[in-house]
């Protein structure tokens, strides 16, 4: 019973979930304030190439810090921190409530989602702190131009809906991104390795 809870917490952060969530929170934000939803994207999408690319060195180049036990940074951890630390405090803030509140509940989740991942043995203790002070830099860079912004955040009806049918369409697949970056590294390390090779 236990093993199915934090199997359903740790699907909370899978990219299935979380990128359609953002996609979502990023529409929203555009029609409120273009500057706030393309921050938005460029930090999460800076954030998700920093993921990648400590995947793409521990599996395509067998770069890991073994003394303290960490290989890559947790997706799971680091999207369902930021993401839903992000939709919380949008929810928040179109409902008046206090942006911060909402913050709180998406970081809770992330650590959630991270206690989950490490008891689930997908990671190490060190990968999700890691993923979680990620996810939590990004969000929290993100509220904090949330708060400053006079922009007026609101969710009609129709958003509520397409927001709660992405999540219970969304909920439980699994986006095969980690496969493919199992796949491909080896080759785009091979790539590198042979053009620094070259180099004069």
């Amino acid at each position: 019973m236990a093993d199915l809870m934090w199997s359903a917490i740790s699907s909370v952060g899978d990219a299935a979930l979380t990128f359609p969530v953002a996609v979502a929170c990023a529409t929203w934000l555009t029609l409120s304030d273009r500057r706030l939803a393309w921050r938005w994207v460029m930090l999460l999408a800076a954030g998700s190439a920093l993921v990648g690319a400590t995947k793409i060195l521990y599996f395509g180049c067998g770069i890991e810090i073994r003394p303290i036990d960490f290989r890559v940074i947790s997706g799971h951890t680091a999207l369902s921190t930021s993401v839903w630390t992000v939709t919380f405090a949008l929810l928040y803030r179109s409902a008046g409530g206090n942006v911060m509140f909402g913050a709180a509940t998406g970081l809770v989740i992330g650590a959630l989602t991270a206690v989950a991942r490490v008891l689930d043995n997908a990671h190490t203790p060190s990968e999700v702190v890691a993923g979680w002070l990620l996810g939590a830099a990004i969000a929290l860079l993100f509220v904090h131009a949330l708060k400053r912004s006079s922009a007026r955040i609101v969710l009609s009806s129709v958003g509520a809906c397409v927001l709660a049918l992405i999540v219970g369409v969304a909920y439980g697949h699994h986006a095969p991104i980690q496969d493919m970056i199992e796949d491909y590294s080896p080759g785009v390390c091979a790539g590198l390795l042979d053009a620094i090779a070259m180099r004069p």
